[in-house]
């Protein structure tokens, strides 16, 4: 480097460092985080069971509710029915809990702030998360849709795999919405409370109770803005076509939005400091 009359030539290589090339300390600390975080969920057996076991217990006691009830022919059993909403919603609803109750135990704790003073962004920090319970998340899948299928006689006139995939899906748009809803929470208790707020609605409106073309506009409206309404949707869909329709792939891009836009307003209202 050659300094004239006390001025640096505009070559120098510090003024050229491009700002969007890959970190490698970011990246060892984006590997480090989901490393820890997968971790502490096998360590809490708890979580365990209640992300692997539980749903597939559920299903199997549904399977017994509706073993002798009759089936109309042509028409698809009650338990066929039941198993694939349960396969949508157990990954919603269980991911939704253990990642805000998760995330609130690590801004308490001060791991989030310890956490962000490493070269790891906010985003890379979310993805994080959002990486290590996707993997417990396929392996609730996996646990499922083996217990369904393949032990309980699940039925579908679509391809197992889509139902698979769908459920993940649910399980990563859930992910979203608890790193969300923790921001705004400031014990765990107060992130459990976001359930009834955040995921009853989806629940009563996705047309699990009453068929949505048979509620009021007013809530048809309500119901048309919930990424859930979307995950029942393309689950039906397989259920009744062997083909992957139009609608069922709209329905999976819907959700997909949704579950990228809750992480991107995460990432964006991850608070530094714990109040």
């Amino acid at each position: 480097m050659s300094v004239t009359r006390g001025s640096i030539p505009v070559d120098h290589p510090a003024r050229h460092r491009s700002p969007n090339r890959l970190n490698p300390l970011s990246l060892r600390a984006y590997l480090a985080t989901t490393t820890r975080i997968l971790r502490q969920l096998v360590g809490d057996h708890r979580s365990v069971a209640m992300i692997l076991v539980a749903p597939s217990l559920i299903i199997a006691l549904m399977y017994f509710m509706f073993v002798d009830v009759p089936t109309r022919p042509g028409a698809p059993s009650p338990f066929d029915n039941a198993c694939l909403i349960m396969l949508g919603v157990f990954p919603l609803i269980v991911m939704f809990l253990i990642t805000s109750i998760t995330m609130q135990r690590e801004r308490v704790s001060g791991t989030l702030e310890r956490i962000l003073t490493t070269p790891l962004r906010r985003l890379d920090l979310l993805a994080a998360y959002g990486t290590a319970f996707s993997v417990a998340a396929a392996a609730q899948a996996s646990l499922a849709c083996l217990v369904s299928f393949w032990l309980l006689g699940l039925d579908t006139a679509g391809s197992p795999v889509w139902v698979f995939v769908i459920a993940i899906i649910n399980a990563v748009l859930g992910v979203g919405l608890g790193l969300l809803c923790s921001a705004f929470a400031r014990t765990e208790f107060q992130a459990v409370q976001f359930m009834p707020l955040v995921i009853a609605p989806q629940l009563l409106l996705c047309g699990i109770i009453v068929p949505r073309a048979h509620l009021p506009e007013w809530l048809q409206w309500i119901s048309n803005v919930l990424p859930a309404s979307y995950a029942l949707e393309a689950l039906q869909e397989v259920g009744a076509h062997a083909e992957l329709t139009s609608t069922a792939v709209r329905d999976i891009a819907i959700v997909v939005g949704f579950a990228v836009l809750a992480l991107g307003l995460a990432a964006a209202t991850l608070r530094r400091r714990t109040p």
